[in-house]
C-alpha cells in the first residue's frame, strides 16, 4: 500500500512539475525568456527597490566557483513586498513561464544552489539594508531573549549589534559572513551544535514568502508545518525574509586550545567523553592533519606551547595525526579562575602532553577566525578558486570504518584542504525540521575542504578532487556506512529519494503545497518548474 502512495505522488507531481524519467535523469526542455517576458516584468510588478536586467554577471557566480548560470534579471529589494510581489506575479503567469526565482544571500553556495538560469534572482543582503534588527533582551521580557532580524542579515553583523546588549546568539556556523536565510535553509552546524543543536534549532519565529507569493509568519505551533519545512528545506518551500533568532548572556574572552593525537580511537573516544558533558568546553571540533609539515611552527605565532622543547620535537611530515581543537569561553571576573578549570578539564583528556597549544582571544575574533585566513588568501589569489567541497555526516558506530577506509586508503599522503571531523548529539535538536541526518543520535561532521588550483593538472586539480570525493562517496555506499550529505548536492531524482528516505514523501508534500509550479531556488536540482507551450 506504500508503494502504491508513493507511485501516486510521484505521477502526481510528475506530472504538475514536468519531470522527465529517463532512468535516474531528470531532463527539462531548454526556454529563454523573450523580450515581452522583461517588458511584462517590468511593466507589471510594483517595486519599491530595483529589478536590474544590467551587470548581474556576480549572480551567476558562488563560493564552488563551479557553476555559471546567468539570470535574467537581478531583484534588490526594499522591502518583502517586493519579493512577495515578483514571486506572486510569477506564479499568477503559471506553466506557461519558465521564469523561477532564486534568494541570493553572500553567495557561499558551492554547487550553484542560488542560481537561477534566465530566471530571477533575489539579493538578500539588499533587503537587509532595509530592515531593523529588533532587540528583545529586557530583563522583564518573560520569554527568552531574541532578536528579530532579516533574513539576509549576515551573522557577523548580528553578533557585533547584540554584543553591545551584552548578548549573542547560542549557536553559529564556523564562518560568519553568511545570511541567516542561507544557514537557517540548510541547518547551520559547528563547534557549538553539540549542546545548542544547530542554529535552526535556536530560531522560534519565521516570516517567509512561499512559492505563491503569500507572506507567512510561523513558529512552532503556528503554521508549524511551514515552520518545520523551511528549516533545513533546501529552500525549496519559502524564502526566509525573517526571523527571530535566540539569544543568550554573552563571553567576552575565549581560551582557544589545540592537542594534537597520533592515534584516532583516542581522538574520537576523547570528543566523545567531551560532547557528553554539560560542563566541559563550550566548543568541540577536530582536523585530521596529513603529512601537515611545519604546522606546529605556524601554530607558534598565535599559540603558546605548554612544552616549548618537546614540541620542537614533534614530528609530523609523513604521518596522519588528529587535532581537537576546544574553546571555553568566560568573562573577565572570572580571569582568575578560568585556568584552573581548564586544567582540570583537560585532564581527563589522553593526548600527547607535549602538543598543548593555548591562545586567548576575544569572543568576536574566535567566531571570526576564518575570515582571517579568508582576507590572507584572497591577498594570495586563492580564495576565488574552484571549491569542490563534500560534506558528509558519519554515525559513530561507522566512524572507525569510515576513517580506516578514507584515512587509511584515500587520502594517505596529501589532503588539499582542511579535513574537519568531530561528533554531535542529535538528541537535543528539533527533529521536526527537513534536515537529513543518519539514524543514530550520535553522529560525526566530516568535511573535505577542498581548493581546486585553476590549471593545474596534479593531486591539487579539481579533476582530481573530484575524483576523490567520488570514490569517497563509492566507500560510504558499499561499505553501507549509511552516511548523509550535509549541504547535499545530487544528479537523480533517485539519489535526492535515496537522500531524504522516509522523509521524501513529506518533502514532496510540502513542495507541492507550498510551492505547486516549483518556482523556488531551481539550483537544488530537486524540483523542476514545467513549461506549457501555448
Amino acid at each position: 500500500m506504500l508503494k502504491h502512495s508513493n507511485l501516486v505522488i510521484k505521477v502526481v507531481i510528475a506530472l504538475i512539475l514536468g519531470y522527465t524519467f529517463d532512468k535516474n535523469k531528470i531532463t527539462s526542455t531548454t526556454y529563454l525568456p523573450n523580450n515581452e517576458t522583461i517588458t511584462s516584468l517590468i511593466k507589471h510588478l510594483k517595486l519599491d527597490g530595483d529589478l536590474s536586467f544590467d551587470n548581474i554577471h556576480h549572480a551567476s557566480k558562488d563560493f564552488g566557483n563551479r557553476y555559471n548560470f546567468l539570470p535574467l534579471a537581478v531583484l534588490y529589494p526594499k522591502s518583502v513586498s517586493d519579493i512577495s510581489n515578483l514571486v506572486n506575479y510569477i506564479f499568477q503567469m503559471g506553466p506557461t513561464s519558465k521564469l523561477t526565482v532564486a534568494p541570493r544571500g553572500h553567495g557561499h553556495s558551492l554547487e550553484g544552489q542560488a542560481q537561477a538560469h534566465q530566471g530571477v534572482v533575489i539579493n538578500m543582503e539588499s533587503l537587509a539594508k532595509y530592515q531593523e534588527m529588533d532587540f528583545y533582551v529586557d530583563g522583564n521580557y518573560k520569554n527568552t531573549p531574541f532578536v528579530d532580524v532579516s533574513g539576509g542579515e549576515l551573522w557577523i553583523n548580528i553578533l557585533r549589534e547584540s554584543l553591545k546588549h551584552g548578548f549573542a546568539p547560542k549557536s553559529w556556523t564556523d564562518y560568519l559572513h553568511l545570511t541567516v536565510g542561507g544557514t537557517l535553509s540548510n541547518a547551520g552546524i559547528s563547534g557549538q551544535a553539540f549542546r545548542h543543536g544547530p542554529q535552526i534549532n535556536n530560531v522560534h519565529q519565521l516570516q517567509v514568502v512561499t512559492g505563491t507569493g503569500e507572506v507567512v509568519t510561523c513558529t512552532k505551533e503556528m503554521n508549524s508545518d511551514l515552520f518545520h519545512g523551511v528549516l533545513g528545506g533546501l529552500g525549496q518551500f519559502g524564502i526566509i525574509t525573517r526571523a527571530h533568532i535566540t539569544l543568550e548572556p554573552a563571553p567576552e574572552m575565549v581560551k582557544w586550545i589545540k592537542v594534537l593525537y597520533m592515534d584516532f580511537a583516542t581522538f574520537t573516544k576523547d570528543q566523545e567523553l567531551l560532547i557528553s558533558s554539560n560542563t566541559s568546553f563550550d566548543y568541540v571540533e577536530g582536523f585530521v592533519l596529513i603529512n601537515r609539515t611545519g604546522l606546529l611552527n605556524n601554530w607558534r605565532s598565535s599559540f603558546k606551547s605548554k612544552d616549548p622543547v618537546q614540541a620542537k620535537r614533534f614530528v609530523t611530515e609523513g604521518k596522519t595525526i588528529y587535532c581537537l581543537e576546544i574553546a571555553k569561553y568566560y568573562k573577565q571576573e572570572d580571569v582568575h579562575t578560568i585556568d584552573q578549570k581548564i586544567e582540570s578539564l583537560l585532564s581527563t583528556l589522553n593526548y600527547n602532553d607535549f602538543t598543548l597549544f593555548i591562545s586567548e582571544v576575544s569572543y568576536v575574533e574566535f567566531l571570526d577566525r576564518v575570515h582571517v585566513s579568508e582576507l590572507k588568501l584572497q591577498e594570495k589569489g586563492l580564495w576565488d578558486v574552484p571549491h569542490p567541497w563534500l560534506n558528509l555526516l558519519v554515525p559513530k558506530s561507522k566512524i572507525h570504518q569510515f576513517a580506516n577506509e578514507v584515512f587509511g586508503k584515500i587520502l594517505t599522503d596529501s589532503s588539499n584542504g582542511p579535513i574537519l571531523i568531530y561528533p554531535v548529539d542529535k538528541s537535543r535538536w528539533n527533529t521536526k525540521t527537513s534536515m537529513v541526518t543518519p539514524k543514530e543520535n550520535v553522529f560525526y561532521l566530516v568535511a573535505f575542504l577542498s581548493s581546486a588550483m585553476p590549471s593545474s593538472t596534479g593531486t591539487d586539480s579539481l579533476e582530481n578532487i573530484l575524483s576523490q570525493n567520488k570514490r569517497i562517496l563509492e566507500v560510504c555506499e558499499n561499505a553501507n556506512l549509511e552516511t548523509k550529505q550535509y549541504l547535499p548536492h545530487y544528479n537523480t531524482q533517485e539519489e535526492w529519494e535515496k537522500h531524504f528516505g522516509s522523509q521524501w514523501e513529506a518533502f514532496v508534500r510540502r513542495k507541492f503545497r507550498y510551492d505547486p509550479l516549483a518556482i523556488l531556488t531551481p539550483g537544488q536540482r530537486i524540483f523542476q518548474k514545467a513549461i506549457n507551450f501555448l
